[in-house]
């Protein structure tokens, strides 16, 4: 099947990278970007990349965890994705992520099916898994 787009977003960033802004061109998303003092920088009052993908990653993760719940008829009332990002240093600069779910109220087992079933279907797991560490941690209360 050959890919067949949905939806595009498009952003553009101005300034001097991790010290500038970004925003969309539909005007739904203006943020200042600062660097944090692990980066050597100041610490300013905008976002980062870092927390720009944290919050994609989770969204997008939960998206597909009540997709597939859905898909199997579980109720996941309640629900949450902790996304940590983390920026670091090996050979270069590499990305570690990990996703703590949380699914009150369900067995363990079930649970960490519908993890794993989601971490097969999100677009942000299928784009990172090979080349980014990506953890996954179920809670169920």
């Amino acid at each position: 099947m050959a890919f067949q787009k949905l939806y595009t977003a498009n952003a553009t960033v101005t300034g001097e990278g991790r010290k500038g802004s970004g925003k969309t061109d539909d005007g739904r998303l203006s943020v200042d970007l600062s660097v944090p003092k692990g980066l050597g920088g100041d610490d300013g009052p905008g976002t980062n990349p870092e927390q720009l993908f944290a919050v994609g990653y989770g969204a997008c993760f939960h998206g597909a965890l009540k997709k597939v719940a859905g898909l199997n008829k579980v109720d996941v009332t309640g629900s949450s994705i902790d996304a940590e990002v983390t920026l670091g240093k090996d050979e270069g600069m590499d990305l570690v992520v990990h996703l703590t779910v949380t699914l009150p109220g369900l067995e363990q087992d079930q649970a960490e099916k519908l993890v794993e079933s989601a971490h097969q279907m999100c677009p942000y797991s299928r784009a990172t898994r090979g080349n980014i560490e990506v953890g996954l941690t179920v809670k169920t209360a």
